[in-house]
């Protein structure tokens, strides 16, 4: 290429004291050729965050703007507002870029003519915990054979990690719906392919995902998943999909064996047999799974992978059939 759009960077800030500086390093260090903005959304932070954002608007290429709501998708919007490119990329605040990633997704937008492209998100752990999470976060069983999760070879895709947009076509559709305070990025990309535009995976865009560090957060985290999912398929309905319905039915199969089963022991042992097949067999699954999803792991985050892999799919079933628009928050 020669002639280089501009872009414009947007990163939602909430509590990144610890990861901000990385994160706008990442950009301000890319090689891109065209000229560069990066716009920070600040939100209501109890760290220390906005003082590093003020450092890092020293230079001229950075600038702030206000988030009140603390939202992403509200930072976003704000962010993009204020920003003045043609071409907008999407960063996080706990994410960093790795070199070349604005090249290549640029030249992906001209090659394609795609109006959104983005790659993997490559969770990559430190802990032992954060290894098994970030395994079983990058396996089809944990996540489904979504590319941005597992990786696959560039083409269209339903949603992408992040994304690198049109301004076009982002006016096009009116934005994040702030509505949607997560899976903003799937909705996102589902009005764009709905409007005509195309979304490209790449797996040459891969960027660094540093997974939660507890199983109690994770299974905040996939709670949450599987709530605003079930969100998106009541706002859209033709965003329904039989893999998004494998772990709530998991869980109401596990729950209904389980309930078989202790009033077989009481009044029948085929009944009980028949109920406890369905979580033994959930739970062989799990465990035969994990050999293959854990090989080249430390033994102890082979260990913890059945017990990871257990809480991702139960939280997101869990969260998925107590979704109603009274619970969403």
């Amino acid at each position: 290429m020669t002639d280089w759009p501009a872009v414009s960077v947007v990163l939602p800030v909430l509590n990144e004291e610890h990861h901000l500086r990385s994160a706008v390093r990442s950009v301000l260090d890319q090689d891109y050729q065209g000229e560069l903005e990066v716009v920070l959304a600040l939100g209501p932070s109890k760290d220390h965050s906005d003082a590093v954002a003020a450092e890092l608007c020293a230079d001229p290429r950075v600038r702030a703007v206000k988030n009140p709501t603390g939202r992403t998708p509200n930072g976003l919007n704000l962010a993009i507002a204020t920003s003045r490119f043609p071409v907008i990329a999407r960063v996080d605040g706990h994410s960093s870029i790795p070199p070349g990633y604005l090249s290549r997704a640029v030249e992906l937008l001209e090659r394609t003519g795609a109006d959104n492209v983005g790659g993997l998100m490559s969770a990559r752990g430190v802990t032992e915990t954060e290894q098994a999470i970030a395994a079983a976060m990058t396996s089809k069983l944990g996540v489904g054979n979504a590319p941005f999760h597992v990786g696959g070879t560039d083409g269209p895709a339903d949603t992408v990690y992040l994304g690198v947009f049109r301004r076009a076509a982002l006016e096009r559709v009116g934005g994040y719906d702030e509505t949607f305070a997560r899976a903003q990025d799937w909705e996102m990309n589902y009005r764009i392919r709905s409007t005509g535009g195309l979304v490209w995976f790449s797996p040459s865009l891969s960027v660094s995902y540093r997974p939660r560090s507890s199983l109690t957060a994770l299974a905040r985290q996939y709670f949450h998943y599987g709530r605003w999912r079930r969100h998106v398929m009541r706002t859209h309905p033709g965003s329904i999909s039989l893999r998004y319905l494998a772990p709530p039915l998991a869980l109401l199969g596990v729950l209904a064996g389980l309930l078989a089963g202790v009033v077989g022991l009481v009044v029948s042992t085929p009944l009980a047999i028949a109920g406890l097949a369905l979580p033994l067999g959930y739970l062989l699954l799990v465990l035969t799974g994990s050999i293959l999803v854990g090989v080249g792991l430390p033994w102890r985050a082979r260990l913890a992978l059945p017990v990871v892999l257990a809480t991702m799919h139960m939280s997101w079933g869990a969260g998925f059939l107590s979704s109603l628009p009274s619970t969403l928050d």
